[in-house]
């Protein structure tokens, strides 16, 4: 009886060796594409390669139509002059026709601001999923620094000390500039925090 228990058990045991094996042959093997696709190509958040190219490539895009915008406007309707936004339709030959032009220029850069606005954050987001060291966070204080550095400057220069223009000119000029100011100010200083915050968290 003894010899049969132990031929009975190592019977069973060879049994669920073999199992394991059919087992292990049967179960298959992700292929290189959905393992790169689950450790390290995903761009962050989930996203796909794919959908990462589609957005920074449509990202590029805007930022060229904002690009050529600002050309356009600033070249040809500011420093050469020879055309403005409604100028074929409201000849700027007087004050009201010049003011409409004016409107329409700033109507048009405004467009032109947030295609590349809109075109520069594309770009960000679908290259940063492939690039972690890349925070939003760093991304905005960047903007927002560079954004209330030119308002301090520009401020500071030429409307305090050179005085060439004014924010707005009237009686409560110098409260205009001062706001003006103190706006840079808050954006030079808030963008200075987030780039400091990323580096402490050591990004």
């Amino acid at each position: 009886m003894g010899a049969q228990a132990s031929a009975s058990s190592l019977w069973d045991v060879g049994r669920l060796k073999a199992a394991l094996r059919v087992t292990r042959t049967a179960t298959p093997r992700a292929s290189p594409t959905v393992r790169a696709m689950t450790t390290g190509d995903m761009g962050r958040g989930g996203t796909s390669p794919d959908a990462d190219r589609r957005r920074w490539m449509r990202g590029g895009v805007l930022l060229g139509l904002g690009l050529g915008g600002f050309f356009d406007g600033i070249v040809i309707h500011q420093l050469l002059q020879w055309h403005h936004m409604v100028s074929a339709i409201h000849p700027p030959d007087t004050l009201e026709n010049l003011r409409l032009n004016t409107v329409g220029d700033g109507l048009f850069h405004a467009a032109t601001w947030v295609f590349t606005a809109v075109g520069a954050f594309l770009l960000w987001s679908g290259l940063r999923g492939h690039h972690p060291a890349w925070h939003t966070s760093a991304f905005v204080g960047t903007l927002l620094f560079g954004f209330g550095l030119f308002n301090v400057v520009e401020g500071l220069i030429d409307h305090q000390l050179l005085g060439i223009h004014h924010v707005r000119p009237g009686p409560y000029q110098l409260a205009y500039d001062i706001g003006f100011l103190i706006w840079g100010a808050v954006m030079l200083l808030g963008g200075w925090g987030l780039m400091r915050n990323v580096r402490r968290a050591g990004g």
